[in-house]
């Protein structure tokens, strides 16, 4: 039996409780004066986070450490001046689609848009470098202040690569993959949803590590699992006889009130009159199985109903034996083709009854929990080879995950409303195999979840199948697939509620689009005056503009745009009169006043774009007047 405390509230573990809630890496385990272990906060490490250059004071303590973790708390940190360029010619549907496809670094891009995105990406999916002594590390070098360090962003790197290897003569450096995760997962909690939910995939080289640091970022109580996916079939050349056939994917909530399930929503139940109060639903009744590993489920289904013959397909046999099928199709089990005018199936298919489903979980939020062991229908490498082989009709991505397990977790994740326009994020894209992903499973089952894939533009080996199909970059290869994808995708058959939006807007992470006296005009010299009349940098679009001040204002970047032509100027209108832009120049009151007659929520305007300086003075007061509610800006 416990015991009454009879003593006041211990307001210490209050107030290291809301340090960790927004600090989760600075409390850790200390022991008290009786020698039991209890929460402590570690304040070398607390001042680091609000510090903008690197703190020192080492002490021993419970944590992940390693040589270069105080620069990777930095560069977490460290604003940057860059801008997110459009690129139109590169995009599919750009002025009405709600995906996005960011090209370049990681941790730019997850800086620039966390302000925009803040709490409302549902699900991440990575992918990231496993480290195997083959790959490349993100090289990071943000050992400075971070005023040095904006004022150094703003400048192209003269050797123009992003990139270092780490190879096996390195040692495998552990510290210098952490260091590369650590400040793209603390940007990428920020991001994430209070119900959202990341999953990173890793091999022996780092799992070990990966579980560390995500404690350390997201917090040991917020771990929900580890999932065991089989990639291949089991061989035996490898090292100490012991073959690596599984990854991991680490899962990850937000808060520990996050629920995983496998939804009935998103399996969708069917309310049928020969089968009246008992909503159903179909499953797939084949297998990741090939005739040699399941001969007894290598046979030819018949309809009894008409005999049209299903032969079992040799690399993917049926997931019952021949006895088991006349069984289950006595009992109302199995749902032909052409059952039911609604169901668009090839094969036989596995019924399974909501109320089974229900009292199996228990009625647990009406949901079946979600199993670390992943089920028969999430293929291996080779399926996400044959998927991707498929769209491209050659081999130009090496080892690329297969739809179905990525499929699987955006199930789980967007389960109480499918049709709710979440969106999952992936930022070592790859070949967006997780776009493809999304795209699939909206045309499946209607929903309208949108997709953020970044990809840096890696070059592609220069002897590669890629390279020889005149891909140069791993970007490249990402944009092409969802743009192939996404057609297939539309041939098919799709469900009838879809918005059919495979389209994708196409950002590129480049230097700000302002010139360097925008952020430096201390440092102008006073000769050179007349040389900077202007500053946005030269060649910068009114487009180019438009995307940074909807960054700057934390604006969503899929909004429907519109261009109009209003007295001889352009202007953008953001989703309506959400923002207002025009950053033409010879902007008199005559145009403020029409501007202000549309009462936008947001207005911008450049700075040196007005006719005199007594309209620039008047712009205010014009719109206090007519639209009192607006914000103006200019730039």
């Amino acid at each position: 039996m416990q015991k009454l405390k009879m003593h006041s509230p211990d307001m210490t573990q209050e107030h290291i409780a809301r340090i960790r809630e927004l600090f989760p890496n600075c409390v850790t385990e200390a022991r008290g004066k009786d020698g039991s272990l209890r929460l402590s906060v570690d304040f070398d490490l607390l001042r680091q986070e609000l510090s903008d250059s690197i703190v020192e004071g080492p002490q021993e303590r419970y944590h992940l450490d390693w040589p270069g973790k105080r620069e990777a708390m930095l560069a977490a940190n460290a604003p940057i001046a860059k801008a997110l360029r459009p690129c139109r010619e590169e995009s599919v549907d750009f002025d009405t689609t709600k995906n996005l496809f960011i090209e370049g670094d990681n941790l730019d891009a997850l800086k620039l848009l966390q302000e925009t995105y803040l709490g409302k990406v549902k699900m991440i999916y990575i992918d990231p470098p496993y480290n195997t002594g083959n790959d490349f590390i993100y090289n990071d070098d943000f050992a400075e202040t971070s005023e040095a360090y904006l004022s150094r962003s703003n400048q192209k790197d003269e050797a123009g690569n992003r990139l270092v290897a780490n190879p096996d003569s390195n040692g495998r450096f552990h510290s210098a993959w952490l260091s590369m995760m650590y400040p793209r997962l603390k940007i990428a909690r920020n991001l994430l949803a209070d119900d959202g939910v990341i999953f990173i995939s890793c091999d022996d080289n780092e799992s070990h590590n990966i579980i560390q640091l995500c404690n350390s970022v997201l917090g040991f109580e917020n771990f929900a699992g580890q999932f065991v996916w089989r990639k291949r079939t089991a061989k035996s050349d490898v090292p100490f006889g012991v073959s690596q056939d599984c990854e991991k994917i680490i899962c990850y909530v937000k808060t520990d009130k996050t629920s995983l399930a496998i939804p009935g929503g998103t399996r969708r139940y069917f309310e049928t009159d020969d089968l009246k109060g008992r909503p159903w639903r179909i499953h797939d009744l084949t297998t990741q199985r090939t005739s040699v590993e399941r001969p007894n489920s290598y046979f030819t289904i018949v309809n009894p109903k008409n005999g049209k013959e299903y032969p079992a397909n040799p690399n993917r046999t049926w997931a019952v034996t021949k006895e088991t099928f006349d069984e289950y199709y006595q009992k109302d089990r199995i749902v032909f083709p052409g059952d039911y005018d609604f169901l668009s199936i090839t094969k036989p298919a596995f019924r399974y009854f909501k109320d089974e489903d229900e009292a199996k979980a228990g009625e647990r939020f009406g949901f079946i929990p979600v199993s670390t062991f992943l089920p028969d229908t999430v293929g291996m490498t080779k399926e996400g080879t044959e998927d991707i082989g498929k769209i491209f009709e050659r081999k130009v991505f090496s080892f690329p995950k297969p739809i179905s397990l990525i499929k699987f977790f955006i199930q789980a994740t967007t389960a109480v409303s499918p049709h709710d326009s979440a969106i999952i994020l992936d930022f070592f894209a790859g070949s967006s195999t997780t776009a493809h992903a999304v795209m699939q499973l909206n045309a499946e089952d209607g929903g309208n979840r949108q997709f953020i894939m970044v990809q840096l533009p890696e070059a592609c080996d220069t002897q590669s199948e890629a390279a020889k199909a005149g891909y140069g970059t791993i970007a490249e290869i990402s944009k092409e697939r969802i743009r192939r994808a996404g057609k297939k995708i539309l041939e098919g058959d799709c469900h009838e509620g879809w918005n059919r939006d495979v389209g994708f807007r196409v950002l590129k992470v480049d230097t700000s689009n302002m010139a360097d006296v925008f952020y430096t005009p201390d440092a102008l010299q006073q000769s050179l005056l007349d040389l900077t009349t202007d500053n946005i940098k030269p060649g910068r679009t009114p487009e180019d503009l438009l995307f940074q001040v909807l960054l700057d204002w934390g604006v969503e970047l899929t909004l429907p745009i519109r261009k109009e032509s209003i007295q001889g100027k352009t202007v953008f209108f953001v989703d309506d009169n959400a923002l207002v832009a025009c950053f033409d120049r010879g902007i008199d009151e005559a145009l403020v006043r029409e501007l202000a007659t549309c009462a936008p929520l947001r207005v911008v305007f450049r700075d040196n774009g007005f006719v005199s300086d007594a309209v620039k003075i008047n712009v205010e007061q014009i719109f206090r007047q007519l639209s009192p509610g607006t914000e103006v800006r200019c730039l």
